[in-house]
């Protein structure tokens, strides 16, 4: 038997230099004289059975995240420029070519909105094309991608310069950017998200995806806009149980790191909620513009601060995660009763009283979380919400993320921690049946 130690040498590490057009590779250490030096290198093997070559090359992804007011006014250059800086944007009016967009809208939007937006890029003298869709849960497949592919390809885009715009939901959001992942292997895009739910969560990130063999988000990539485009004024025509929907997910970011955020949906989130998050003009309601604008920043930055160090989930330690390891299977088992944020809500509730259970939460703690959670009308119980399905979760978490349980839980209001280790049995029985005694009669939506 040979000694694979003698027969391999130490890696030789090469950095890759551009010079007129071609790379070449500089072994370590060189000076740069002229020429492009790449993040990427090159680590070279040589042992007696060949050579072996290793490639370390840093993806960075650049997008923004902007808020901002009356999105579909004509004299508003965001929907068409926001995405560049200043300086493209000159560039790019400098050029003679004509401004095309490709747009995909939910057909519920599409009713509410359409038309503004065909008057916008009428008014701006922009070549676009508007396809409605019925982006639902119920229809988050592959299909929808596939339609959206066909239409783009059929319209014509610079994939360099013409981003696919999605407008719509979190559904809608999610389902074009896959499609733009796979055109020409990677195509722009840009979301308007029109719910709440949307603005503070599927908008923000770089997840992308379709439900498939009845599993939620099967298929999907990591592929993050290049802007975000966040205008509340959508949220008016939205029902009040839309805008609950989105709050779940606030919430979620309130319990798992930040008290402040917590304390503003305890006192004020009925209220806001019935404002559906609208900042108030007049002089007297100072509060209640601070309140709503405070909440939709804080929910933002709190969101990034998670996402941002992660984007392509390398590290499965995820605080996001909370209120997301038993929701998946009850929503697709409940399917189209309740609404993604709500099925959260439902998980987050049954996961403070295993807090409780295992001592991390006080009973005074537990009551104010589950209070807050009915002000801002969300269920705290469903049927559906068996043992079974929660045991069933929990093996399937296990399977997926490299053995451990990776349980986010509240550890206070505003703090939590990350347990590893399965919990015991008799922990999750217990919290189940106090939860059931004392929920079950909240009723559920």
């Amino acid at each position: 038997m040979s000694n694979t130690n003698s027969s391999c040498s130490q890696p030789t590490k090469f950095n890759l230099v551009q010079v007129k057009g071609a790379w070449t590779r500089q072994s370590e250490p060189c000076q740069l004289t002229e020429g492009r030096l790449s993040d990427a290198n090159i680590y070279e093997n040589k042992s007696d059975h060949g050579v072996s070559w290793t490639v370390v090359s840093p993806i960075v992804f650049t997008y923004r995240v902007i808020q901002c007011k009356n999105i579909l006014d004509p004299s508003n250059d965001t929907l068409l420029w926001g995405h560049i800086g200043d300086e493209e944007v000159k560039g790019t009016l400098s050029n003679s070519k004509p401004v095309k967009r490709f747009v995909v809208i939910d057909e519920t939007v599409n009713q509410l909105y359409g038309s503004r937006l065909r008057q916008y890029f009428e008014a701006r003298e922009v070549a676009h094309k508007i396809l409605p869709l019925p982006t639902t849960e119920e229809n988050k497949c592959m299909e929808l991608v596939t339609k959206i592919l066909e239409e783009v390809h059929e319209f014509g885009i610079d994939r360099r310069s013409e981003p696919i715009v999605a407008v719509g939901g979190g559904v809608c959001l999610d389902v074009v950017g896959l499609a733009a992942s796979l055109y020409r292997r990677r195509t722009p895009y840009v979301r308007v998200p029109t719910t709440v739910l949307a603005y503070v969560d599927a908008s923000v990130g770089a997840k992308t995806g379709v439900n498939f063999a009845g599993g939620k988000n099967k298929l999907g990539s990591y592929v993050p806009p290049v802007a975000t485009f966040l205008d509340r004024s959508f949220f008016q025509t939205l029902p009040s149980r839309q805008i609950s929907n989105g709050m779940a997910e606030m919430l979620k970011m309130a319990l798992m790191k930040h008290r402040g955020l917590f304390e503003l949906l305890e006192a004020g989130g009925r209220k806001l909620l019935r404002a559906k998050l609208q900042s108030c003009e007049t002089s007297n309601s100072s509060k209640q513009e601070d309140n709503a604008t405070a909440l939709m920043r804080i929910a933002i930055e709190t969101m990034l601060e998670e996402l941002a160090p992660n984007l392509w989930e390398d590290d499965l330690d995820r605080l996001v995660d909370f209120g997301h390891l038993i929701s998946p299977e009850l929503e697709m088992r409940v399917l189209p009763a309740l609404l993604h944020g709500e099925a959260v809500n439902i998980d987050m509730s049954f996961m403070v009283y295993v807090a409780l259970q295992k001592g991390l939460l006080t009973a005074d703690e537990k009551d104010r979380i589950i209070q807050c959670m009915l002000g801002l009308e969300l269920p705290v119980w469903h049927p559906d919400f068996t043992l079974a399905l929660v045991q069933k979760s929990l093996k399937e978490r296990l399977r997926h993320s490299a053995g451990s349980l990776r349980m986010p839980l509240p550890t206070g209001l505003g703090s939590a921690e990350i347990f590893h280790d399965t919990i015991e049995d008799n922990i999750f029985c217990q919290a189940f049946q106090k939860w059931t005694d004392e929920l079950s009669s909240s009723g559920n939506k």
